[in-house]
């Protein structure tokens, strides 16, 4: 699948900075489309070898002992896929970069967030753009259905039967705990990671409680704040913070954690098939993650602009952007029939929204209130 949004944004992204580190999940396709790029931009291919340095490779890997002889004399885009491994390669790039700005382009590949890759933030600052590549959406796949079960990792939902499907999310949770956190330096034994995971997992779409999964797991709420912060910089999970208004009602002001993506968090809590989500008791709360990040990619969002809002008292809303200028929010329900509820009415009146929507799985569109909009999800992501 070629990804022609993601490739537009990168030649955008090259405009402003002439380093790019596409950052996100192991195996959401980033060499894939690094590769695509890679060949568009100097319309042949016979260069590739020399400028793709892949630091899981070990050939690579040594040709980059000295990064100044290995880079220095090379023109045009570079590849350094996996950066995550070779950090200490940030200081360099900024001093290639300033003597070759006319002559040198970085495409840089990572599975791990800026704020887990240290020094890359600071060492490039005014050099460097940052973008997150997803596994698969809807817009490119147009079966939500299989989307949902299977999730957006391209060898999950490309698999040829669901059994195939689900023992790659097996086997990517294993090699997650067991090889890439430890190549990020993070020392972490991989069962009572594995299992913290698991615990998150039966947490998603709730509020994030560090000191009941503390005492599940026996250690400190310091080191449970540390599992969820890999999570979250390893694109495994997504922490909404709340969303706080000047009210006088008391406001719930801890996160809201989701699994990104829907595929794990069915191989984490053990769904395999269509008859088993069905069943599941929290199908509900595995749609709303769908429906939220969903939304969140539609608009374009970044992390700063999202979150929800709740009050002690019950109100809440799953989902409020901050885009160009305004305030939107959206209720995601899993019902044929969605209604209005005094909670859309409360979170209408006192977070003052310019609008609301309420998504669902259907396929109409209508309003319950002047300003809140019912909205089939498929209907929505297709909207513009």
């Amino acid at each position: 699948m070629r990804r022609q949004d993601f490739i537009e944004k990168l030649k955008k992204a090259f405009q402003v900075n002439p380093i790019v580190a596409l950052l996100g999940p192991r195996q959401c396709g980033k060499t894939t489309l690094a590769r695509f790029y890679f060949k568009e931009y100097f319309q042949v291919s016979e260069n590739y070898s020399s400028h793709y340095f892949d630091l899981e490779d070990m050939e690579d890997l040594y040709r980059l002992d000295d990064p100044k002889l290995a880079l220095g004399s090379l023109e045009g885009l570079i590849v350094i896929d996996e950066i995550q491994k070779r950090p200490d390669l940030f200081p360099m790039l900024r001093v290639l970069i300033d003597n070759h700005r006319d002559t040198q382009r970085y495409l840089i590949l990572g599975s791990a967030s800026r704020d887990l890759i240290q020094q890359s933030s600071e060492t490039l600052a005014g050099r460097i753009s940052y973008l997150e590549l997803t596994p698969f959406n809807f817009i490119e796949t147009h079966n939500l259905e299989k989307l949902w079960l299977r999730g957006g990792f391209p060898l999950s939902y490309l698999a040829n039967t669901e059994e195939i499907s689900f023992s790659w999310r097996k086997e990517y949770i294993q090699t997650f705990l067991e090889r890439d956190i430890p190549a990020l330096g993070i020392q972490i034994p991989s069962k009572q990671l594995h299992r913290a995971w698991s615990m998150l997992a039966h947490y998603h779409g709730q509020i994030f409680n560090a000191s009941e999964m503390a005492r599940s797991l026996s250690v400190s709420d310091k080191t449970i704040r540390h599992y969820l912060d890999i999570l979250c910089g390893t694109f495994m999970i997504r922490e909404l913070k709340p969303y706080f208004t000047n009210l006088k009602k008391r406001q719930v002001k801890s996160s809201k954690i989701y699994l990104r993506d829907s595929g794990i968090l069915h191989a984490l809590v053990g769904i395999s098939d269509k008859n088993s989500l069905l069943t599941y008791p929290k199908l509900g709360a595995s749609w709303e993650g769908l429906a939220i990040e969903e939304i969140i990619r539609h608009h374009h969002a970044r992390e700063e602009e999202c979150y929800f809002w709740a009050t002690h008292s019950g109100a809440e809303l799953d989902l409020c952007l901050e885009s160009k200028g305004q305030l939107i929010g959206f209720e995601c329900k899993y019902t044929s029939s969605p209604k209005i509820s005094s909670s859309m009415l409360a979170a209408l009146n006192e977070l003052g929204l310019d609008k609301l929507t309420v998504i669902y799985p259907g396929g109409k569109r209508f309003f319950l209130h002047e300003k809140i909009e019912a909205v089939g999800l498929e209907n929505y992501l297709l909207s513009g």
